[in-house]
């Protein structure tokens, strides 16, 4: 009975793999001729996404999340699943209908709406944990319960199909701005990474990192940085960047003797800071210009000398631990030579340039995403092609016609690309040993629409948040009250902000969170006259240092299993690493000249940076208490307090700054000089 229940139980896992196989596939393939060729509306896009979501989730993700048997019962998973395809097949098949009925639901229209409510919660808690259902049922019971509060929150009040209607019908609940972007910016990014790590981006930036930094002081951990800030170009998640780098970067630190909390902290400040880094922004972005309506060149110009400061600021803090602790680098000899690695795939850096530069020349991301996406898979297939070629003439001609292509796909369109991709797999087809590279293809896209689950619910399910705020208006309601004490104190003002985004984005991933954080929080600091773009970044920001923060600290608690740590100590270390995280948004407030926004000239923008370099400074000495040699309780102090002065732009702030950077760093380099002469004549005595 045993073994012929195992073997059932063997052949119900096959199913279920093969099934979910071919899902990611065709889901992936889907979403691919969607942007290419927009062959459906909007609405229908944003509700098949869903519903593949769905159908992924419960197909791949169990009742019981931290059961030891992780795939769920298979026959619940189909019966759930199809439910979940069934409300995206349905807004298709009736789009007519339901538009000319707009608002006045049918029976069988609220049966699906609360079918896919209870869906979309369901696979959130399975993919994600229980923090942002919670979350987000506080604010669909605030729509349903609200009339009762008192005083100005109380709102007046809504029938459970006005509510229905606002969330699973239209564009301003489950399939709103954020679903939009999924379905189309977000899954082709994501694609765009999948295809680059299959391809072996993953190596090339690691070898890179480590031939380039690694036999410096601190070098292991310093690889980690520079290896996670990489990575973070081509990935939409900092825990996702934890576990990939961290496998290797973690042990590397730890071996050559940094402690594990610390190890883990710096992986986790580094993997979230990836969000902050142009082009992707942890596909922020997107959703930040499709939400206040602003070109997405404005947002990564915005964000380009933040997340430039935020890792200097980061290597800053490595730097000065492994001084105080005496950490040695590798053995030069140890390390891969980086131009080397780049010499070995630097193909694989074609498709990324491309991608720069088609979104940084005003491109759309849409077309930006689809065309890189396109161009990896020629250079993949491609190369695969070429490499088979043993006669350098032909190697260059290949690449001298992936050049025209390149020019072909910038001015006639998407389809020359698909054009060209079915030629290459021909190719392989007929080469020997190139076949293998279709396989890797075929799993990038199958591990992208992996990769897209936890993104796209997320999404989804933060529609009920812009459902709520949008129809009951209580977002201005928040806004008043900060606005009622930063009238009189800016300061406390974004201090209450920065808590309430800290609070709100516990646990939550990244996306998600800058949705609920903008939705409640950034009305708050655009009614004080802070710019646009500055008062969602200092959102977005606090967002992505939620991770960071107790008591939850996502990134640094999947960081714990790695470092062999308690995630609460990672997290204390974290938090003392990514300092500058903490700085940046204050001054970009004070000085909006730091994200390039307002009237500001260059020269403004320089002594803004300048001022943020020296604040970093002289808070990375506090915080270690090294620098030359352990400073004093004085000294750090005065390092603490002058970094302070720095980031407030008020008058003698900066005077008093800059006097604490001359006192701090000048008393300390004379008295360290000092003992070092000593120590010389001592030794020559």
């Amino acid at each position: 009975m045993i073994d012929e229940n195992q073997t059932v139980k063997r052949l119900d896992d096959k199913i279920l793999t093969k099934c979910i196989f071919w899902i990611a596939l065709i889901f992936a393939i889907f979403q691919i001729i969607t942007a290419a060729y927009h062959p459906v509306s909007s609405q229908v896009l944003r509700s098949m996404h869903v519903g593949f979501l769905l159908l992924i989730v419960f197909m791949s993700y169990p009742f019981i999340t931290n059961s030891p048997d992780k795939k769920p019962n298979l026959i619940m998973g189909i019966i759930l699943g199809s439910l979940g395809l069934a409300t995206g097949l349905y807004q298709w098949v009736f789009e007519a209908d339901l538009i000319q009925r707009s608002g006045e639901l049918t029976p069988l229209d609220w049966y699906m709406g609360i079918l896919v409510t209870i869906l979309i919660f369901e696979a959130a808690r399975r993919v994600m944990g229980l923090a942002l259902p919670i979350v987000c049922g506080v604010f669909l019971l605030y729509a349903l319960f609200g009339h009762l509060l008192p005083g100005d929150f109380a709102h007046r009040g809504y029938d459970l199909d006005q509510i229905i209607n606002q969330l699973a019908f239209g564009t301003e609940g489950f399939y709103g701005s954020p679903t939009y972007v999924s379905a189309t910016y977000i899954f082709l990014f994501i694609l765009f990474g999948a295809f680059l790590e299959q391809a072996g981006m993953t190596k090339l930036f690691t070898d890179f990192a480590m031939g380039l930094v690694g036999h410096k002081l601190g070098g292991p951990a310093k690889v980690s940085v520079f290896s996670s800030l990489l990575m973070g170009t081509i990935t939409g998640s900092g825990v996702a960047n934890v576990v990939t780098t961290g496998q290797f970067t973690i042990p590397l630190m730890k071996r050559f003797g940094y402690k594990p909390a610390f190890a883990g902290g710096v992986e986790a400040t580094s993997s979230m800071g990836s969000q902050m880094v142009p082009p992707v922004m942890g596909a922020v972005a997107f959703i930040m210009a499709e939400t206040i309506n602003v070109p997405y060149i404005e947002i990564a110009k915005a964000a380009l000398i933040p997340a430039l400061l935020y890792f200097g600021s980061v290597f800053w803090m490595v730097h000065l631990v492994a001084k105080a602790d005496n950490l040695s680098g590798l053995p030069k000899e140890d390390c891969p030579n980086p131009w080397k690695a780049i010499k070995e795939r630097w193909y694989l850096l074609i498709p990324l340039f491309i991608l720069i530069y088609l979104l940084f020349s005003g491109r759309t991301p849409m077309y930006a995403g689809t065309a890189g996406l396109a161009l990896t898979v020629i250079v993949i297939l491609g190369s695969a092609i070429v490499l088979k070629v043993s006669q350098t003439s032909l190697r260059v001609a290949f690449w001298v016609c992936l050049a025209l292509i390149t020019s072909a796909l910038f001015k006639y369109g998407i389809s020359v690309a698909f054009i060209v991709i079915f030629g290459l797999i021909g190719g392989c087809l007929f080469i020997k040993g190139a076949k293998e590279t279709l396989k890797v293809c075929v799993n990038a896209l199958v591990e992208g629409s992996k990769h897209a689950v936890p993104v796209g619910i997320a999404c989804g399910l933060v529609g009920v948040i812009i459902g709520v705020v949008s129809l009951t208006g209580v977002a201005p309601t928040f806004a008043g009250a900060i606005l009622s004490i930063g009238e009189n104190n800016l300061l406390l003002s974004l201090v209450l902000t920065m808590i309430t985004c800290l609070v709100l984005g516990m646990g939550i991933p990244t996306i998600p969170n800058y949705i609920i954080t903008s939705s409640i929080a950034a009305p708050a600091l655009l009614s004080l006259g802070i710019p646009l773009i500055v008062s969602h970044m200092f959102v977005f920001y606090f967002g992505i240092l939620a991770d960071l923060t107790p008591p939850v600290a996502l990134a640094c608690f999947a960081a714990a299993p790695i470092a062999k740590e308690s995630g609460l100590k990672i997290s204390l270390w974290a938090v003392k690493i990514a300092v500058a995280g903490f700085i940046v948004p204050f001054m970009a407030v004070y000085s909006p000249a730091l994200m390039l926004q307002g009237d500001a000239s260059l020269l403004e923008t320089a002594y803004v940076t300048i001022k943020a370099i020296l604040a970093m400074a002289l808070w990375g000495v506090g915080t270690i208490g090294f620098w030359r040699a352990k400073l004093y309780i004085w000294e750090r102090i005065i390092a603490f307090l002058a970094g302070a002065s720095l980031v407030l732009a008020l008058p003698l702030t900066d005077e008093l700054g800059f006097a604490g950077v001359a006192l701090v760093f000048g008393y300390h380099f004379y008295r360290t000089s000092k003992t070092k002469v000593k120590t010389c004549l001592n030794n020559a005595n």
